[in-house]
């Protein structure tokens, strides 16, 4: 959360508003869409709705080099997509084009057309945000034939019968459908803030998807019918993104055909649903593959941060806190990606002297409020950034209660000479310290497995470590004592560290 509570994701990188602009241009439905609002010219005779005749269909799909049933279906929805970007718009008149074919009004060029050559990167990218809009209300709507095949709505004849039809036994509410898209689109979304692999252009597997919508957190093997409801997404994801990836918000590897037809039963067209793979491990990178694999493109980021922006979410870009003070980057910085992170603080040190910096971070990070710890692992992470040039800010906070610690370790990582030796005292309140950053950063709490062979590892080098602990005169000593006597395995040592918890709160 942010200060006015508002929900927050973690900061992107997000390339220049030019290089999204030449993106969004060559993206292959805003590309066809363009390329048919040129084709009208002087006009094309359209019918209520702005649709084509069969004949003019044939002629655009020509046009755009496209042929067969799928070339049909492409360009009807590039013409589809161009009336709803502006692209084109509807002229309304009683008259007839020069093949003589009767309408209810001509298609001719929109005034968004020219922003396309002659408008600023954002004026393109708010046209292809309107085909975006337009993509995803197609990907989260059912095909028409699969709306009257369910409803059963054809006559004797085996035509539609529209009196037969009965909307309200329908099985799909646009609304839920949409907010399973945004989901997906929002899970890929922090997927790419955080995970390194996929920042660095990995895709991921549909199963790990489809299971991060339905699956609950906390579930290590998953029952049948959590299974049966990740293989109902992926079947409805593999559907949607193939309808996304024209617009170029992703790129995406199908679902293989094999699987599909396997689904279906065969020749008997049963289907007992997509089988998600075997997560016991013997599932290797090309079997997964198989079964879908998306990223989001920089210009699906871009499009969805938008999105997340409309709806009221705090969504951050790498580079934000250039120009803010260090308390407000050491503040940030537990919320990023490791890249992120590392981004933002190259960011905001290039506007600065490498001294003064040091300094500033410094004075960020003192503190004995409940955030400090963090603000001091943040700082930490930053000076590890600096040069030699810092060296002088570290030294003169050498007997700073709250800093000396990370200082030494500074110094010494950087082989400089005449570094003090820390106290026993100075030791351990580093230690807890440390301790407290980090409960107050996993999100999982006090139960990750890093935490967990950290308490071990302390525990283990210092020989009545828990006698020593709820010593030190540290805000958070009590805190972290307790943890740690939740998480380490021994239960001698978790009993130690129990009665140490009650001595330091008993002291404070």
């Amino acid at each position: 959360m942010t200060g006015d509570d508002r929900p927050t994701v973690p900061p992107v990188r997000l390339p220049a508003e030019a290089e999204l602009a030449r993106d969004a241009l060559a993206s292959p439905l805003l590309s066809r869409a363009a390329r048919l609002a040129r084709w009208a010219g002087e006009g094309v005779r359209v019918g209520a709705g702005g649709e084509l005749s069969d004949e003019s269909l044939e002629r655009a799909a020509a046009h755009l080099g496209l042929d067969g049933e799928d070339g049909l279906a492409h360009a009807e929805r590039a013409w589809d997509t161009a009336l709803d970007t502006g692209l084109l718009e509807i002229r309304e008149d009683d008259g007839a084009d020069g093949d003589g074919e009767a309408g209810d009004g001509t298609a001719v060029p929109g005034e968004e057309l020219s922003l396309l050559t002659g408008g600023a990167p954002g004026d393109v990218l708010d046209v292809w945000r309107d085909g975006l809009e337009a993509a995803l209300a197609d990907a989260a709507a059912p095909a028409l034939e699969d709306l009257l095949g369910e409803l059963g709505a054809e006559g004797e004849d085996g035509r539609i019968d529209p009196d037969s039809l009965d909307l309200d036994a329908l099985d799909w509410d646009p609304e839920e459908e949409a907010d399973f898209l945004d989901g997906a689109l929002g899970n890929l979304y922090v997927l790419t803030a955080t995970d390194p692999a996929v920042t660095d252009g990995a895709m991921v597997p549909l199963p790990v998807l489809a299971a991060s919508m339905v699956a609950p957190e906390d579930m290590e093997h998953p029952t049948d019918s959590v299974l049966e409801d990740v293989s109902t997404a992926m079947v409805r994801l593999d559907e949607q993104f193939r309808m996304l990836e024209p617009i170029g918000i992703v790129d995406y590897r199908p679902v293989d055909e094999a699987l599909i037809e396997e689904a279906d039963g065969g020749e008997s067209g049963e289907s007992d649903g997509l089988d998600a793979p075997d997560d016991s491990g013997g599932t290797d990178e090309e079997d997964l593959a198989r079964y879908g694999m998306v990223r989001l493109t920089p210009l699906g980021l871009y499009g969805v941060r938008q999105r997340l922006l409309e709806a009221g979410v705090h969504a951050p870009v790498v580079g934000d806190l250039a120009r803010e003070s260090a308390r407000e980057l050491l503040a940030a910085l537990p919320g990023h990606g490791e890249e992120a992170a590392r981004h933002e603080i190259e960011l905001w040190l290039a506007r600065r002297a490498p001294l003064e910096a040091a300094r500033e971070l410094l004075a960020a990070a003192r503190g004995d409020d409940r955030d400090a710890p963090r603000r001091r692992l943040a700082c930490q992470q930053a000076l590890s950034i600096t040069g030699a040039e810092a060296e002088p800010a570290l030294r003169e906070v050498l007997d700073d209660g709250h800093l000396g610690g990370l200082a030494r370790v500074w110094l010494s990582e950087r082989g400089f000479a005449d570094v003090p030796a820390p106290s026993e005292e100075m030791v351990f309140w580093l230690t807890v310290d440390t301790l407290a950053a980090q409960l107050a950063t996993e999100e999982g709490g006090d139960d990750s497995e890093e935490l967990r062979e950290l308490v071990r590892g302390l525990v283990d080098q210092h020989s009545g470590f828990f006698d020593k602990a709820w010593r030190v005169d540290h805000p958070a000593t009590g805190e972290v004592l307790e943890a740690m006597s939740r998480v380490h395995p021994d239960r001698k040592a978790a009993k130690d560290a129990r009665k140490a918890a009650y001595r330091a709160r008993s002291r404070g």
